[in-house]
């Protein structure tokens, strides 16, 4: 039988039920495929796929009323952040009291901001869910979207939205350009215990080999690493004994925080910048990592994806508003520009980051100390850095920006 709806979001993940939140509160008809159900229960060791979410995203979050299903099952807010070099005077330090905050942010598994979300949704009547199932055809025509899924339904949108990750189904289907180049680097994932207490504060080291991020996570001692280094000495951490591997993630983290234990099980995955030429085609809008992917260095990527979301709800709340089609690439054109500049700037900052720390050359290492200290004494120089990664600045979409009164 053949289902007509609004907006077809292809992905149930973070972003795409984010996007689907978003509408609750209008008369447009949503549907979201997604191929996979994530598992309700929680083991006692944290997913070892976790966010670092900013203000700007826990305000939209708290908006959607998915932030109280977050903080019921787990999130870790930190303090304060800590950032250095190896074997060099370069350093700098945040904390959340210098900017009258409560935290500086919360670190999150992925799974249960989805879950908190898949809540919010499953109460929404202009929602229906098609979980699990996949995408099988795509036909666009004048003023709407044909898909077919694996499971024999057939839908007619008058937009589809790409939520489906860095592989994008939607936008191979559609063709769209992709401007992308290999880091050259994996990032390893694992909870790890350290001898001493996080203290809440998130920690991060700049070493020749590449950047080591300890985020501090539920229990004292419990910290989510991502560990970004050549790809084969990534395989090699990764399939070392427990034993080896404590060895050297203990020296590679100056020790800072004592002998350090991975729990559970370690992953590796290759990082890439990945750049869609077009946010938007005709009936097809992308957003979070169909759009973009950039690299973890800073934990914004999803808050960036979340971001993409709000900004494209926002456009398409306005145009269904003075009864515009809500489809067309004319009429989307200005979240396009919006997201792909602030993708771009975002893009850009990871990659000066990146270039900055890259090498051990004696005079690099001068610079980056002696950059480092002029931007943590310079009046306001640090307080601006941290306001953007807190989210309160650059252009936000509304829904990120205040709290409203439906909590």
């Amino acid at each position: 039988m053949m289902q007509s709806v609004d907006i077809a979001i292809v992905g149930g993940g973070m972003v795409g039920l984010a996007l689907a939140a978003a509408f609750k509160d209008s008369d447009l008809r949503i549907a979201v495929i997604e191929a996979n159900i994530p598992q309700d229960e929680l083991s006692e060791l944290p997913d070892v796929r976790v966010s670092a979410l900013s203000r700007s995203s826990e305000t939209m979050l708290r908006n959607l009323g998915a932030w109280q299903g977050i903080v019921q099952r787990r999130a870790a807010p930190y303090v304060a952040m800590e950032v250095w070099e190896q074997d060099s005077f370069a350093r700098i330090e945040f904390d959340a009291q210098r900017l009258a905050q409560p935290d500086l942010g919360h670190i999150v598994e992925n799974r249960v901001i989805q879950l908190a979300l898949l809540d919010v949704v499953k109460q929404q009547s202009n929602v229906t869910l098609y979980m699990p199932a996949k995408c099988s055809t795509m036909a666009i025509g004048e003023s709407e979207a044909w898909i077919t899924l694996d499971t024999g339904q057939a839908l007619t949108a008058k937009l589809v939205v790409g939520a489906d990750g860095a592989n994008s189904w939607v936008r191979q289907h559609q063709n769209i350009p992709l401007t992308h180049w290999d880091y050259g680097h994996s990032a390893i994932v694992a909870n790890i215990e350290t001898a001493e207490p996080h203290d809440r504060i998130a920690r991060q080291i700049f070493t020749p080999q590449g950047p080591l991020a300890f985020l501090p996570v539920h229990g004292s001692h419990l910290s989510s690493i991502v560990w970004s280094t050549e790809p084969h000495r990534a395989e090699r951490l990764v399939d070392m004994s427990d034993d080896d591997f404590n060895k050297v993630l203990t020296a590679e983290f100056d020790a800072r925080l004592g002998l350090c234990a991975v729990q559970g099980q370690r992953f590796a995955f290759p990082l890439k910048m990945r750049y869609a030429r077009d946010f938007v085609v005709e009936r097809v809008a992308l957003v979070g990592d169909a759009a973009h992917t950039i690299h973890p260095l800073a934990g914004q990527g999803v808050n960036l994806g979340l971001l993409d979301a709000a900004s494209l709800a926002q456009e398409v709340l306005a145009l269904w508003t003075q009864g515009e089609d809500i489809g067309t690439q004319r009429n989307l054109r200005s979240y396009e520009r919006w997201r792909k500049a602030e993708a771009a700037k975002m893009i850009a900052a990871m990659q000066g980051f990146r270039d900055l720390f890259d090498g051990n050359n004696p005079a690099k290492k001068l610079l980056r100390g002696i950059g480092m200290t002029l931007a943590s004494q310079l009046p306001g120089a640090k307080d601006e850095i941290m306001k953007r990664a807190l989210g309160l600045k650059g252009e936000l979409p509304d829904m990120a920006k205040r709290t409203h009164s439906a909590v």
